[in-house]
C-alpha cells in the first residue's frame, strides 16, 4: 500500500497566492496626504499715540467670546441664533448630505448581494434560435433520434415548435471588487475629507452668524443711543427757543434769534425719523437672524440700553491655534486633502479591476420543483477588466486631478494669508476706534462747558445767539461721533474674534427639531 505524499507544492502556491493578494490589497496608488504646515506671527505692537484703555493679550479665550461684554440680552440672542438661524440649518443639511454621500462611497468596500425571484410563462420561437435545433421527438426526452438536443417540451400533435411552459426561479447573487490598488480606499478617503470640509463650512456659518448677531446688536444699541442724544439736544434747543422768546418779549432781542432757534428745533427733530427707521431695520435684521418674522423682537429690544464697554484685557489666543480655530482654513485644508486623494482614484483606473462574483439559483418548470436541491444552478468566479484604449481619457483625468490639487493648495495659501490680514486689520481698527473714542470723550466734555457758557452769556446779553447755535450744533455732532466711535470699537472687537475663528466649538449646537421655517408667517403691523 502506497501512502500518498502531501501536496506541499500546492500548499506553498496557495500561501504565496494568499500573501500576494494581501500585499496587493494593502497597496494604495497615488500621493499620500501630508498635512500642510502653518506658521503665522500675530505681531501686536500696541496702539499708536495714547495708550488705549483695552489691550490685546495672547492668552486663551472662551469660544463664547460675546460673554466678555457682560450683556445678558446679547448672550440670549447668540444662543438662540445658534439653534434657529436658517443659514446654519442649510449648512447642517449640506453636512448631512455629505455624510450620506460618504456612506454611499464606503459601501464599495464591502460585498454586495441581491436576492431575486421570478416566474415567467415562455414559448420559444421555432423561427428564432430554436430553428437551429430539431425540436421533434417525444416530450421529456433529452435528445431526439438524430442526437440533437430538444428545446423545451415537445410539440403537441398537429402543431409545430415547442409548447409554452412555466419557468419558476429564485436565488441570490453576490459580487465584491478586490481593492488591490486602493481605488475604493482613496474614494473613501476623499469622501471623508469632503465630510470634514462640509462640517467646517457649517462651523463657518455658525461663526459668521454669531459675529453678525453681535454686530447688528451693537448697531441697534448705537442707534438707540443716537436717538437719545438727539432727543436730549432737542430738549436743549427747545429751551433755547423759549429763552429767545422771553428775550423778544422783553425787547432784548429780535425775531432773528427766535427764527434761528425755531430752525434749530426743527433741524434736530428732523434727525430722529431716519434714526428710528434704521432702528426698526436693525430689529428686523436680528429677527431674521433668529429665523423670526419682521418686528418679532420689537418689544424685547424696545428699551434702550447703553453700548456695553469692552474689557480691559482682550484675549486672542495663540497663533499656533489659528488653524484649529478658523473654519475656512480647516475647510481649505480638507479640500486639499480631498483633491489629493482623488489623484489616487484617477491613477488606480489604469490598473486592472478584479471582481469576485457568484450566484445560486433554484430553477424548475413546475412550482413543486422549487424545493428540490436537484433544481439548483450556480456559477462563480473572478472577472478581470483592464482598460486598453480610452482615447486619452484616463491620462486627462489624472492631469485634471493634479491641477485641481494645485488649485486647492493655492486656495489654502490664500485663505491663510487672508486670515492673517483680517486679524491684523481688526487689531488695528480696534485700537484706532479706542483712540478716537478717547479723544471724542474729551471733546464732548468741553462741548458741555462751552454750551453752558454760551447760554449764560446770551442770557446776560453778553453774546450773540449765533454762538449758542454754533456750540450746540458742534456738541450734537461730537456726541453723535462719540456714539459711533463706541459702536465701532465694539464692532471692531467682533470682527477680531470672527477673524480668529471665535465661536468654534467642539460640540455643535443642536438645531430645532425641523430646522425649517414656520409654515405661516404672521406679519405685525402698526
Amino acid at each position: 500500500m502506497t501512502t500518498p505524499l502531501p501536496n506541499i507544492a500546492g500548499r506553498h502556491t496557495l500561501r504565496a497566492a494568499t500573501g500576494l493578494l494581501l500585499a496587493l490589497s494593502a497597496c494604495t496608488v497615488g500621493p499620500d496626504w501630508q498635512k500642510p504646515s502653518l506658521s503665522i506671527d500675530l505681531a501686536y505692537n500696541g496702539p499708536v499715540g495714547a495708550v488705549a484703555p483695552s489691550r490685546i493679550a495672547q492668552i486663551a479665550f472662551d469660544p463664547a467670546w460675546w460673554r466678555i461684554f457682560n450683556d445678558p440680552e446679547l448672550t440670549s440672542l447668540e444662543e438662540r441664533a445658534a439653534t434657529s438661524n436658517l443659514d446654519i440649518a442649510i449648512a447642517s443639511a449640506d453636512f448631512s448630505a455629505s455624510q450620506a454621500a460618504r456612506r454611499i462611497v464606503a459601501a464599495d468596500q464591502y460585498p454586495s448581494s441581491d436576492a431575486n425571484a421570478s416566474y415567467a410563462r415562455e414559448r420559444a420561437s421555432p423561427n428564432g434560435v430554436l430553428g437551429l435545433l430539431d425540436t421533434t421527438g417525444s416530450q421529456n426526452t433529452a435528445t431526439v433520434a438524430n442526437g440533437t438536443p430538444e428545446f423545451g417540451p415537445a410539440a403537441l400533435p398537429g402543431s409545430s415548435g415547442s409548447s409554452a411552459f412555466d419557468l419558476w426561479q429564485y436565488g441570490f447573487d453576490a459580487s465584491w471588487e478586490l481593492d488591490l490598488w486602493g481605488r475604493v480606499r482613496r474614494e473613501v478617503e476623499a469622501a471623508n475629507a469632503s465630510v470634514e470640509m462640509s462640517a467646517d463650512e457649517r462651523r463657518g456659518a455658525l461663526v459668521s452668524v454669531q459675529a453678525e448677531t453681535a454686530s447688528d446688536y451693537f448697531q441697534l444699541r448705537g442707534l438707540q443711543s443716537e436717538i437719545a442724544i438727539a432727543q436730549q439736544n432737542l430738549g436743549l434747543a427747545r429751551h433755547s427757543l423759549a429763552l429767545t422768546q422771553i428775550r423778544l418779549s422783553n425787547g432784548a432781542t429780535t425775531n432773528l434769534d427766535v427764527a434761528n432757534a425755531m430752525a434749530q428745533v426743527h433741524a434736530i427733530a428732523a434727525t430722529l425719523p431716519p434714526l428710528q427707521q434704521q432702528e426698526a431695520q436693525m430689529v428686523n435684521a436680528l429677527s431674521f437672524i433668529l429665523g423670526k418674522p419682521p418686528r418679532a423682537l420689537t418689544a424685547e429690544l424696545a428699551t434702550p440700553t447703553p453700548l456695553p464697554p469692552v474689557p480691559p484685557v482682550i484675549p486672542i489666543g495663540f497663533p499656533s491655534e489659528l488653524a484649529a480655530q478658523r473654519p475656512d482654513i480647516r475647510a481649505a485644508e480638507a479640500k486639499l486633502h480631498e483633491t489629493t486623494a482623488e489623484i489616487g482614484v484617477a491613477v488606480a483606473d489604469f490598473y486592472p479591476r478584479i471582481t469576485l462574483s457568484g450566484s445560486l439559483d433554484i430553477q424548475a418548470l413546475q412550482f413543486g420543483g422549487l424545493d428540490t436541491w436537484a433544481s439548483r444552478q450556480y456559477g462563480f468566479g473572478p472577472t478581470i477588466s483592464m482598460p486598453l484604449f480610452q482615447g486619452g481619457r484616463l491620462r486627462g483625468t489624472v492631469k485634471l486631478r493634479k491641477v485641481q490639487q494645485k488649485k486647492a493648495a493655492i486656495a489654502y495659501q490664500r485663505t491663510v494669508l487672508q486670515a492673517w490680514r483680517e486679524i491684523d486689520d481688526a487689531m488695528t481698527a480696534y485700537n484706532a476706534a479706542q483712540n478716537q473714542r478717547t479723544q471724542l470723550q474729551e471733546a464732548v466734555g468741553q462741548n458741555h462747558i462751552a454750551l453752558a457758557a454760551a447760554q449764560s452769556e446770551y442770557a446776560q446779553g453778553a453774546a450773540d445767539f449765533l454762538n449758542v447755535l454754533e456750540v450746540q450744533n458742534q456738541m450734537l455732532i461730537t456726541q453723535r461721533d462719540l456714539i459711533r466711535a463706541t459702536t465701532d470699537t465694539d464692532e471692531a472687537l467682533v470682527s477680531l474674534y470672527k477673524a480668529l475663528g471665535g465661536g468654534w466649538q467642539t460640540t455643535f449646537p443642536s438645531l430645532r427639531a425641523t430646522g425649517a421655517p414656520p409654515k405661516t408667517l404672521s406679519l405685525a403691523t402698526d
